[in-house]
């Protein structure tokens, strides 16, 4: 049993996409074979270009109705026409470092706090040495 997806299609040159948001089968090729083709998006034009995203509403409403699910990026564009209501996500752990350079950060945090702690002892020595240099000095 295949699953009716909403999703986009590449087309265009290399390094100048365009999109055809069709209705696919969950199995068929990202490129390949489709069921029905319902819109097209440009990201090559400007973000208040009105012809960035073109949708059949008809067709999505269509699609929407027998069960076809959406990709993450149709959803936008079917939320912002008003077709799908899309709940905004939130993954607060995203903008966090891999755990592998977490734990370079925390050696070298824990490197640079046994220096500055080296840096403090050697600082309180010097400065008992000439104290006691001075001693000596006012002795003779």
């Amino acid at each position: 049993m295949s699953v009716v997806k909403l999703r986009l299609a590449r087309g265009g040159a290399k390094k100048r996409p365009y999109y055809y948001i069709v209705a696919a089968s969950n199995t068929a090729p990202r490129d390949g074979r489709y069921i029905e083709r319902i819109g097209s998006y440009n990201p090559m034009l400007a973000k208040d270009n009105p012809d960035r995203v073109k949708l059949d509403e008809d067709r999505c409403k269509h699609w929407l109705s027998v069960g076809a699910q959406p990709t993450d990026r149709v959803a936008r564009f079917l939320d912002a026409a008003g077709l799908v209501k899309r709940e905004a996500r939130n993954n607060p752990n995203k903008a966090l470092p891999g755990k592998k350079r977490q734990e370079r950060e925390a050696a070298a945090a824990e490197a640079k706090k046994a220096a500055e702690e080296a840096a403090a002892a050697e600082v309180a020595a010097p400065a008992e040495a000439p104290a006691e240099g001075g001693d000596e000095a006012a002795a003779s």
